[in-house]
């Protein structure tokens, strides 16, 4: 199956499976309910479409697809922070494992953060490594041929570390990338380049993966907009392999603007072979995040319900 998720919408953790030629909004494959306390903060759907994992500040669980409970990784020691830390969970691509990011620091458990490696089927660890920071949330994306998971960790006002991991035998093993200053955004069709942003939101940048070797910068210039009233959005990612998304935001200063209008967003397709600037893309957003390119030519939106529509890209040699 492919570009299975999942969504939380009125109370239920709801799976949906693009169709190749689908256009509009998706239907579901299944959903069952889940508490809405504590606050789900993560979600993966398995390879299979048959489990889904959801992730709150204080565990990880693995529900089939008749809503059975199937176990249950406590995050522990329980923290008694209610702000700040965000776990994250993800399953690798043949689905035997499932990663998790601990904040443990910011959760205030005495250590700094984790990086755990479950079994998929049974949620016993299989390798877990430290790695020396303190994020607020972590960031998964699955290299497709799965030798490795990439993990983009946000320290807040700290800046973004990057790091790059495999599993051998039980040891997790691991390697960070050499900057604090970029978060990763998205992996490119067949996961050979990943794309970027500055922490300070001044560039978008383009990568060889997994190596992490510059292809391609743009500042907020290049885009025709003012660095001073505009700055990349965290938003964006691979409309298909040779053609970028990227979002630029900035506030409205007119004194006459209602608050509910005064922020503003625009995206703008990036051609990955020229390095160029192609033109505005009218994604269909209802706000700057509103926009997951699947790289295939499509991606989703959502409706005011919050239930993903998808839209595909109609222009030719796209």
């Amino acid at each position: 199956m492919d570009h299975l998720f999942a969504r939380v919408v009125d109370g239920r953790l709801r799976v949906y499976e693009v169709e190749a030629a689908a256009e509009g909004p998706l239907q579901e494959l299944w959903s069952v309910p889940v508490a809405a306390d504590p606050e789900i903060c993560g979600l993966a759907v398995a390879p299979l479409g048959d489990r889904a994992v959801y992730a709150t500040q204080h565990e990880i669980v693995c529900l089939s697809r008749d809503g059975a409970e199937v176990w249950r990784y406590a995050l522990l020691p329980r923290s008694g922070e209610r702000y700040g830390h965000w776990p994250s969970a993800a399953y690798s691509p043949d689905g035997t494992l499932v990663w998790v990011y601990r904040p443990d620091a910011m959760a205030r458990r005495g250590t700094p953060d984790t990086w755990v490696v479950l079994d998929a089927r049974s949620g016993t660890v299989r390798g877990q490594a430290d790695l020396k920071s303190c994020g607020h949330g972590g960031e998964h994306l699955a290299l497709p041929d799965g030798s490795r998971m990439l993990l983009n960790v946000g320290e807040g006002q700290d800046g973004s570390l990057v790091f790059a991991g495999s599993l051998k035998g039980e040891t997790l093993e691991m390697e960070r990338y050499p900057w604090d200053d970029r978060c990763v955004m998205a992996l490119a069709p067949g996961g050979r380049q990943f794309m970027s942003i500055d922490h300070g939101q001044a560039d978008v940048a383009f990568h060889e993966c997994p190596s992490g070797d510059l292809v391609l910068s743009l500042p907020v210039g290049a885009f025709g907009h003012d660095p001073e009233d505009a700055a990349f959005e965290w938003s964006g990612g691979y409309l298909n392999a040779e053609t970028a998304i990227v979002t630029i935001c900035g506030e409205r200063e007119e004194d006459d603007v209602p608050d509910d209008e005064r922020e503003w967003h625009v995206h703008y397709r990036v051609d990955l072979r020229t390095g160029g600037v192609v033109e505005r893309f009218d994604a269909h957003s209802r706000h700057s995040y509103d926009l997951e390119p699947l790289g295939d030519g499509s991606w989703l939106t959502t409706d005011p319900e919050g239930r993903p529509v998808r839209w595909i890209d109609r222009r030719e040699n796209r």
